[in-house]
């Protein structure tokens, strides 16, 4: 057992072992923003200018670019300098190409603003891409590239396998409105069945034993009657198992069941509607069923609400009927959890629940182009255990890690892929 017990992190290690990261200090060093602990490296990547930018040299001349983000959505604020002198913005034509992770590309324009150049247009999260810098001032033309990145990081499709990662394409569900309650198992009326002699008599043979499964009309009893002291035989009334014997050979046969059958693959969730919810639950509302270790689900249809109430906390019953083969992982007398759809409606886009993360202060997925895998900061709306509607930060169509995203991101925070806000 200690063996198995090791190989989830023996798995881990070698995972992370396996990962190529790409590290992003130079984004970090564009915001003007207080550098974290452990990111001095960064600071050598590359010169910064008096507004804490990123300084872009070409002979005498200089841009220092760095993206403002101080109270107001991210934009590129930009200084021009001839011999480490400023020059006016008037004097200086610029645009800035940025080509993101999938090949889509931002480009900026920028006017004059007091002492810099100011880009038109927000710089959308995640700020990380290939930069690409054309200037032209005094007659000349100037053009810079670089990268920057954050949020990313690469793996190979064998170590995304061995890894558990897994993915999904974003794009439209419909989104439940869900009610939980707490249930239990049982065994549908017309899966039990009680055996008795037809006429009172003395029992002569008992050929079913307890937990031996039966069919229907095979002969489990012979009895002969007191009044004819003729003997009949008694047949199965269903299919099932034998779950109570209450006599034995030489006994007589009255009102008392000899046999109780029950049949468990005929199975339905009883589950305790309480009067705050009783005026949303129909028949015919689809129903997620789990058990109590959530280690295994179905969905099925709630098959009626009894109209009566328990007389001491008000509740009512309502019956979910579970599929044939439930019996392999749900039995009589088991306590249930079930998630009622009580409204539905489409949402244009949504991610797995479980796909998200926490990455600096946003709520994150991570995307997927070939072997990298890159952060996406989310505008989130309505939420059940399985979807989340997404608002913004993501694109329809877009390949995302819905299993294993937490070795993604453990991944990208050691390697300080990442900027300050």
């Amino acid at each position: 057992m200690r063996s198995h017990s090791q190989r989830p992190w023996l798995a881990l290690i070698a995972l992370m072992g396996a990962l190529a990261v790409t590290a992003c200090g130079a984004r970090k060093a564009e915001t003007g923003h207080k550098d974290e602990p452990g990111h001095e490296a960064a600071e050598a990547d590359f010169e910064r200018g008096p507004h804490r930018g990123r300084m872009l040299r070409d002979g005498d001349f200089a841009v220092e670019l760095s993206i403002y983000e101080d109270g107001i959505p991210p934009e590129f604020h930009v200084y021009a300098y001839r011999k480490n002198k400023p020059v006016s913005p008037r004097e200086v034509q610029l645009t800035v190409e940025l080509t993101r992770l999938g090949g889509k590309v931002d480009r900026f324009t920028f006017v004059p603003q007091g002492d810099f150049l100011r880009g038109a247009g927000v710089v959308e999260e995640p700020h990380s891409f290939d930069v690409k810098v054309i200037a032209a001032e005094g007659g000349k033309r100037h053009q810079w590239a670089y990268e920057s990145y954050e949020g990313r990081t690469t793996m190979t499709a064998e170590a995304a396998a061995a890894g558990g990662i897994k993915t999904e394409i974003a794009g439209p569900v419909v989104l439940g409105e869900l009610i939980d309650m707490a249930g239990r198992v049982e065994i549908t009326p017309e899966g039990q069945g009680e055996v008795r002699a037809w006429f009172p008599g003395r029992i002569m043979a008992m050929s079913a034993n307890l937990g031996q499964r039966v069919r229907r009309g095979q002969e489990i009893a012979r009895v002969e009657s007191s009044h004819s002291l003729q003997t009949y035989s008694i047949p199965a009334p269903i299919s099932g198992v034998i779950v109570r014997k209450n006599a034995n050979v030489g006994d007589v046969a009255g009102e008392t069941a000899i046999y109780a059958i029950a049949d468990p693959d005929q199975l339905h969730a009883e589950f305790f509607v309480y009067p705050r919810d009783a005026e949303r639950i129909r028949a015919g509302q689809k129903v997620e069923v789990r058990n109590l270790t959530r280690t295994a689900t179905i969905t099925a249809p709630v098959e009626a609400v009894l109209p009566t109430a328990d007389l001491t906390n008000q509740t009512l019953i309502a019956h979910v009927h579970l599929p044939p083969g439930s019996s392999s992982t749900f039995r009589a007398g088991m306590g249930v959890e079930g998630s009622f759809q009580v409204a539905a409606s489409p949402v244009k886009l949504a991610v797995r629940t479980k796909a998200l993360q926490r990455f600096r202060d946003f709520t994150v997925v991570f995307a997927r182009v070939g072997n990298t895998y890159e952060v996406r900061m989310l505008e989130l709306g309505r939420q059940t255990p399985d979807w989340t509607e997404v608002l913004g930060g993501l694109e329809p169509g877009v390949e995302y890690v819905t299993d294993g995203a937490f070795l993604i991101r453990a991944d990208i925070e050691k390697s300080g892929a990442s900027h300050d806000h």
